[in-house]
């Protein structure tokens, strides 16, 4: 069962998946890192550049704090493409000693939700040090490419050269702008089809050039057709779980 919750953290959402069935299932990239509990381990689960399918053990039990596009790196200290496609142990970033510790406390906390919200917010009320963006500036870049503006347009809306904007982009997110730009666009689309919009309709709103580009672009990073994709999209978890078996590999 998979349920979620807006954050207190702004733009973050929570959420659980409980007594799975065992399989597999398709996660979606979305430009976001999350902040895993997986078996009592916490994990980071870096971006996506393509679908995975993820195995699933029976009675698995997840639960994530997936951060809005280009905040991770000021949670977890660590620049979005070094961990771009991968899961790992925040052990791997942190001290693992102070990881044990928080590990157990939000493990045994009543509410695991709730104590990686409060993890996550002392990181981010301590001294930001060298972060991509301003967090101002990180939501005006993942806005506008979500509106569909051209990437010279967004470098120069923020002050910045197309090259200065790649390299923070990738910092930030996890890739450059014009791949940011498609997995935002993909998200877009895939919300107004599972409404139950027509494709055609869909991709003008969208921004795809028409249906066939909208169905091109969703095969390439969903790895399946639209039409296979959109009826477990209106359900699934869209967050990023861990492969079964694994805490290092994407």
């Amino acid at each position: 069962m998979y349920r979620e919750r807006r954050s207190q953290l702004d733009g973050a959402v929570v959420w659980t998946q409980s007594r799975a069935p065992a399989g597999q299932s398709r996660v979606l990239p979305d430009g976001c890192m999350d902040l895993l509990l997986w078996d009592d381990a916490l994990v980071i689960a870096g971006p996506d550049t393509c679908a995975h399918l993820v195995s699933r053990r029976p009675g698995t039990r997840m639960t994530g704090l997936r951060f809005p596009p280009g905040m991770g790196p000021s949670v977890f200290g660590v620049r979005a493409h070094e961990l771009t496609n991968q899961r790992v142990p925040l052990g791997a970033v942190w001290p693992e000693r102070t990881v044990r510790v928080l590990a157990d406390r939000v493990a045994g906390a009543p509410e695991q939700g709730r104590a990686l919200e409060s993890l996550a917010a002392g990181r981010l009320r301590e001294e930001p040090g060298d972060v991509p963006f301003a967090a101002s500036l990180t939501g005006t870049v993942a806005r506008l490419l979500g509106r569909g503006r051209a990437v010279a347009e967004v470098a120069g809306a923020v002050g910045l050269s197309e090259r200065q904007l790649h390299r923070r982009c990738r910092d930030a997110f996890g890739y450059g702008p014009k791949t940011l730009a498609r997995v935002l666009r993909m998200r877009e689309a895939l919300r107004l089809a599972a409404e139950g919009g027509p494709l055609a309709g869909v991709a003008v709103t969208a921004g795809y050039a028409d249906q066939a580009h909208l169905s091109r672009e969703i095969r390439a990073l969903a790895g399946v057709p639209v039409t296979e994709l959109l009826p477990q999209e209106s359900r699934a978890n869209r967050s990023t779980p861990l492969p079964s078996g694994s805490a290092t590999t994407a």
